[in-house]
């Protein structure tokens, strides 16, 4: 789709993507600085959230968390790595598939993931008013 195709842009609009942006920006700040008071980078929050929240019935490979976090395979085992020594999380070879390493949070993982995710539904649902104002001037 090209810029033309999108159609012109009031000023309201701007007003209402700034402000979608500033949210955003604010939830994700809040989230960051969350991780950090926890003891994790904020990219280890989002791989254990990843982990634990995978869609399918088995537990995520190594190649799944890079997909979810749109990392590099190598980076995610990095990541892996630190979590596995940290006591957060842990792995296994699959027994179909030997090369894939699989992943599951222990219970330390477990129950970091837990304090640091009520505190994430918390912050939402303080900013919910505010989204569903701007998503109903989107939708006139």
């Amino acid at each position: 789709m090209t810029a033309k195709s999108r159609g012109k842009l009031a000023p309201t609009d701007y007003r209402v993507l700034a402000e979608f942006r500033f949210l955003m920006r604010r939830f994700m700040m809040f989230s960051e600085d969350a991780a950090r008071e926890s003891g994790l980078a904020p990219q280890q929050h989002q791989a254990l959230l990843a982990i634990k929240g995978f869609e399918k019935d088995e537990p995520p490979a190594v190649g799944d968390l890079a997909e979810r976090l749109a990392i590099k395979h190598h980076s995610a085992v990095g990541l892996v790595d630190r979590l596995v020594k940290a006591g957060h999380l842990k792995r296994r070879h699959d027994d179909a598939d030997r090369r894939r390493v699989m992943l599951s949070l222990t219970a330390s993982g477990e129950k970091l993931l837990a304090d640091l995710s009520a505190a994430h539904r918390h912050e939402l649902r303080m900013l919910t008013p505010s989204l569903k104002a701007l998503f109903a001037k989107l939708e006139r």
